[in-house]
């Protein structure tokens, strides 16, 4: 997963973006608004590398005078949980500033499927234990994480089985060779549109207004199960209150305009600002969460 910064100068803006969801800012409108709110041209920049340590370096590193901006994701607080040790610390180093926006996962299953609810599939992996399988991406990826805690919860015996990529999980629920998917929405979307998957639920806590009639997990029965990945906005840490309370208005201001919110909703992502404080009690709790889902797994940290 790519990490990213947002870096200016006072001539310009550069926005380095991080993660698979990040369509919405990459297409640059978004950015382009929040230029407009700082009176500096925003640029998308991105910086790969493992566990968002070049970005954060580059973060942490910088002037805290408002001009460096971090992505912070669900694929942050993971890599504190999933990594022996990392060369930063997201709670300590980081303000936060606000959230930018939330996503669920989806459960599918093909379309010829006899599961048509995801508590048909939680039944059948009961009267079969060991026999259904759970395609996801990506051992400790926040896909592969979230069908681990739904095993945990439904109390299930079943195999999560890893795949380098979306569509060759695609391939193998199609053969049948995996019952189920886990995986972002639009992973799945063009399968779903043709008629060939059908999504079971969604992760979140509530029904999601960009997935309708979509149940959720927890209705299916696992109750209290909830997996949120998320985008957020942070700065080094030393950045003064005020700076902070100006970005955090625009972007309150730039994500509640309908067209980036339409813009957000083609890839799946709800617009979601935030206070300060809920960005940093999502981070923390995500922590804490994952760090929980990786120990039950036996997932050998990095």
């Amino acid at each position: 997963m790519n990490k990213g910064i947002f870096r200016t100068t006072r001539r310009c803006a550069v926005l380095a973006v991080a993660a698979l969801m990040l369509g919405p800012l990459n297409g640059a409108k978004a950015a382009d608004k929040l230029g407009q709110k700082f009176g500096q041209r925003v640029v998308i920049e991105n910086m790969p590398g493992p566990g968002g340590i070049n970005a954060a370096r580059a973060v942490i590193t910088a002037p805290p005078d408002g001009y460096t901006m971090a992505l912070v994701t669900n694929g942050t607080a993971i890599s504190v949980a999933a990594f022996k040790s990392l060369p930063f610390d997201p709670v300590k180093d980081f303000e936060p500033v606000s959230m930018v926006g939330t996503f669920d996962l989806v459960f599918a299953v093909n379309s010829e499927s006899e599961y048509k609810t995801l508590g048909d599939f939680i039944k059948a992996a009961k009267a079969q234990p060991g026999k259904l399988n759970i395609g996801t991406i990506a051992v400790g990826g926040t896909q592969n994480l979230g069908a681990e805690l739904f095993k945990s919860m439904a109390d299930l015996n079943v195999q999560i089985v890893p795949y380098k990529n979306s569509p060759d999980i695609v391939v193998a629920l199609l053969r049948n060779d995996v019952q189920m998917q886990v995986d972002f929405p639009p992973a799945v979307q063009g399968q779903v549109n043709d008629g060939k998957i059908r999504v079971l639920a969604t992760s979140s806590p509530q029904p999601s207004p960009l997935l309708k009639g979509i149940s959720t997990v927890d209705q299916a029965g696992v109750k209290g199960f909830e997996v949120i990945s998320w985008n957020a906005i942070g700065v080094p840490k030393g950045t003064p209150k005020e700076v902070i309370t100006t970005m955090n208005k625009a972007m309150h201001e730039v994500l509640a305009m309908p067209d980036v919110k339409e813009q957000f909703a083609k890839v799946g992502v709800l617009a979601h600002a935030s206070s300060p404080d809920e960005m940093m009690s999502r981070l923390t709790g995500d922590i804490k969460k994952w760090n929980a889902v990786i120990d039950k797994a036996g997932i050998e940290r990095k």
